[in-house]
């Protein structure tokens, strides 16, 4: 069993490949993990800088769907030069097994089985790739270790009424898992406390001998999904090695947050309010911690330039997240996410928004609660998110809770 496993023993999985059909239109030209977020970053940095930052630098990124985005911001963001033994590859998928694509988050590990037994790993780590969270991945393989288990899962408390989204797990007293079902219609609350319930975060640890026979027999089955949620932990909590790993007690070094921030940007809702949360003086999800850097890929970029146009408008510029490469010229931006170059023309104003990369608001444009994705242009005066059916009539998405997505690459308001 697991004895005192060294980092070299670890090998690191991410499963990259969603089409995240949720998040659309954000996901209609790229994959859910290479959606941008927080004006800089990428979806998948929050889980690589997890990696990364825990010592952990044998990385394989299992891609799918419409990679070729996320492709370009891992080959400029995050390669390492000259370690053989540490990596960073994006893995396509090869259909070794096959012509066909994964079929779920099980298949698509063991579809590359052979990757893995050729590095002789103790003990695999399989994450999701789509999270906005800070995790100390050591702790975790540490706890998996002293548990002498042959899977851990890593768990995080949420309120009952959100838990039919997830894998909701039941523990005993020692963390030993006794109870799973897989977005279960009626949710079991914690003990003792029925307003929570404890759910699986996606993120595996496996002794590798195990991984490998629980996957080949799960291969075997035709009945089964080839999930690791609905098969594989279901199966292999029957043996009674599987263990949960506490999210709660996870310690980041230098944190200043709330240290238990996690968030499931699934839908255009959860990424529009994950990207809302980080924009105040005490924001849940601190990004300034030196002992924890968020790395991802910088562009050779002025710095953003504030402007008094020559009316003598001023800027007002509130509680908002201004990336390199910006412009903003007597408007109003508040409480806002600009990415990289984005040029905010005099009179326009921006609210509760998030504006992706080189794009160009026209001067009087007013958007409210508004996500515009790359290289869009809007005409002065235009209005987004402040007459529903107008946007429904430009063909715009409209989440539930009225937030407008504007697609990338779209013209708004001009004449044709």
């Amino acid at each position: 069993m697991n004895q005192g496993t060294t980092m070299a023993g670890i090998l690191s999985m991410i499963l990259a490949g969603g089409a995240g059909t949720r998040l659309f239109p954000l996901t209609e030209t790229r994959t859910k993990p290479a959606v941008p977020f927080a004006g800089q970053y990428r979806l998948i940095d929050f889980v690589l800088n997890n990696f990364v930052n825990s010592d952990l630098l044998k990385i394989y990124v299992l891609t799918q769907f419409k990679s070729q985005s996320l492709n370009i911001h891992l080959r400029q963001a995050w390669h390492f030069s000259g370690l053989t033994d540490h990596f960073i590859d994006p893995i396509p998928a090869q259909m070794r097994m096959g012509k066909r694509w994964y079929e779920g988050t099980a298949d698509a590990i063991y579809q590359n089985l052979r990757l893995i037994e050729i590095h002789q790993p103790d003990q695999v780590v399989i994450f999701g790739s789509d999270h906005i969270y800070k995790m100390n991945v050591r702790q975790m393989t540490t706890f998996h270790t002293d548990k002498e288990a042959d899977l851990t899962v890593a768990a995080i408390r949420v309120p009952i009424e959100e838990a039919h989204q997830f894998g909701v797990m039941e523990i005993d007293e020692e963390g030993r898992l006794i109870g799973f079902e897989e977005k279960p219609a009626n949710p079991k609350s914690l003990p003792g406390n029925p307003d929570v319930a404890l759910i699986s975060m996606g993120n595996y640890v496996f002794e590798s001998e195990v991984l490998y026979k629980e996957l080949k027999a799960d291969a075997k089955d035709p009945n089964s999904s080839h999930d690791f949620g609905k098969n594989i932990i279901p199966n292999l909590m029957k043996n009674g090695n599987v263990f949960v790993y506490d999210f709660a007690n996870n310690k980041i070094p230098g944190e200043k947050g709330d240290p238990f921030y996690w968030r499931d940007v699934g839908t255009i809702d959860a990424y529009w309010q994950a990207s809302m949360d980080l924009l105040n003086a005490n924001s849940e999800f601190n990004m300034f911690n030196p002992k924890w850097p968020m790395r991802t890929y910088h562009p050779t970029l002025p710095s953003a330039q504030i402007f008094k146009p020559e009316n003598g408008e001023h800027n007002q510029i509130v509680d908002s997240s201004i990336a390199s490469g910006c412009v903003v010229n007597g408007a109003r931006v508040e409480k806002s996410v600009l990415g990289y170059e984005v040029t905010v023309e005099p009179n326009a104003e921006v609210t509760e928004s998030v504006i992706m990369g080189n794009t160009v608001i026209g001067s009087g444009c007013k958007l409210h609660r508004t996500i515009l994705d790359k290289n869009v242009k809007i005409a002065p005066g235009t209005e987004i998110g402040l007459d529903h059916d107008l946007d429904e009539k430009r063909g715009f998405t409209i989440s539930a809770n009225g937030i407008v997505t504007v697609p990338k690459g779209t013209v708004v308001g001009f004449d044709k």
